[in-house]
């Protein structure tokens, strides 16, 4: 059996490939079925994300083509279009990989701990549908305390990486209590779905959305637990914003600075952080020049990413020799398992050797024959039984086959080199 895992990520497949080649989470329950049930699969799971599809098996196919002619039917993609952008891993390789993938070291944005959740669900529900098996049971189990080891003795995830998580983190500098404070968001798009994720996630007490389709804000806001403006209230909001966000194509400030020198003037000295990710801005930056009022653009927030990306490569390093070295401690629990079973058949066949050679040797005993000469006939016997099935596999070998198991031969029997 092997352990076999075929993949596409950001690495080589364009969106559009990865969009076609990936299964929705209500297909995965019963494509993962389906996958378990092909002839010489004993194990199976899937992992699908928008950045990477992996199908992960333990199985006696010796080709993989199998597998992807499989995956290649479940999709409906023609002949060759998987192969383009696929990578393969078999045993150790597919160990090291899985524990990258969990520790965010072969993510988009190396470190990023998204990917650890979603290998969860991925182990959950392979669990439910029962097509997990001892080898990958025990792989996630060991993925996902390899990721926390990770997370706990290198800075890999300490430092934000992304315009959003950076945006909250440089708030946090400034409000230690984020339950009390109200966050405006003016804009409703991609980005500012990302701050409010965010900013949900973080507990912030109140979130805002202001935009010019009430609908999209609306929309945001329901996910963010909070409540949608319009763009033509906005300055009626702007004095209860403690964190102002804005990201939206507008030409022309949607605050300006006279509209800031009432704000501050209305809240008695207590601060405002403004980040303004809009390009061309959304914001005055003359603002700035105010008193309690900390304006970024994204150009600040840039420099502490590009900082923060150096801080993360090198912790990055640091985890990828974590990873090696875990990875080989799994690789020795694989080669343990298999060994145990090898190991047991072996002592049991010897027992039976044993038996059957004994017996006849008491029989002799019965017959008369000497202890001597029985005794004899029992070491010479016994002796042969044991070595005639490893010396005739030895004669009938070819060339390169007989290399490997001379090679072999002296390490279990303790040899002495030629």
């Amino acid at each position: 059996m092997a352990l076999v895992t075929l993949g596409l990520s950001h690495h080589r497949a364009p969106v559009e490939a990865r969009e076609r080649l990936a299964f929705t989470e209500a297909d995965l329950p019963a494509a993962v079925e389906r996958l378990h049930s092909l002839p010489g699969v004993e194990e199976a799971a899937i992992l699908s994300t928008c950045n990477r599809t992996e199908i992960m098996t333990v199985t006696s196919l010796d080709e993989e083509s199998r597998l992807i002619d499989w995956w290649r039917r479940e999709r409906q993609a023609p002949d060759g279009y998987i192969e383009k952008f696929l990578y393969t891993h078999r045993d150790q390789g597919s160990v090291t990989h899985s524990l990258r993938v969990a520790s965010g070291l072969d993510s988009l944005v190396v470190g990023e701990p998204q990917i650890l959740g979603q290998m969860k669900q991925t182990y959950t529900l392979a669990a439910e549908v029962k097509t997990l098996g001892p080898v990958l049971g025990r792989l996630f189990q060991h993925a996902f305390a390899v990721a926390k080891l990770v997370r706990s003795q290198t800075q890999i995830g300490a430092h934000p990486v992304s315009v959003a998580y950076a945006a909250l983190q440089m708030a946090r500098r400034i409000f230690t209590d984020m339950q009390s404070q109200t966050a405006l968001l003016i804009g409703a798009g991609e980005m500012m779905q990302l701050v409010g994720r965010h900013l949900h996630q973080h507990g912030v007490g109140r979130i805002v959305v202001a935009n010019r389709s009430l609908e999209r804000a609306e929309k945001l806001a329901r996910e963010v637990h909070g409540y949608a403006i319009s763009l033509d209230d906005l300055p009626n909001y702007l004095a209860d914003a403690d964190l102002v966000v804005s990201s939206t194509a507008a030409r022309g400030f949607l605050i300006d600075r006279a509209a800031m020198q009432r704000v501050v003037k209305s809240r008695r000295r207590k601060p405002v952080f403004m980040i303004d990710l809009a390009v061309p801005r959304d914001i005055d930056p003359a603002i700035a020049e105010l008193e309690d009022i900390y304006l970024y653009s994204i150009d600040d927030l840039r420099a502490v990413i590009a900082d923060n990306m150096k801080l993360r490569e090198e912790a990055a390093r640091q985890a990828e020799v974590l990873v090696q070295s875990q990875a080989q401690e799994f690789a020795r629990w694989l080669e343990s398992r298999d060994a145990g079973g090898t190991i047991q058949q072996l002592r049991a066949r010897a027992r039976s050797t044993r038996d059957e050679v004994l017996e006849k040797a008491r029989k002799r005993l019965a017959s008369g024959q000497s202890p001597e000469a029985v005794m004899a006939f029992l070491a010479d016997t016994l002796s042969n039984k044991l070595l005639h099935a490893p010396s005739h596999a030895l004669r009938r070998a070819d060339a390169v086959e007989q290399a490997m198991l001379l090679n072999a031969a002296r390490r279990l029997f303790d040899l002495p080199e030629e």
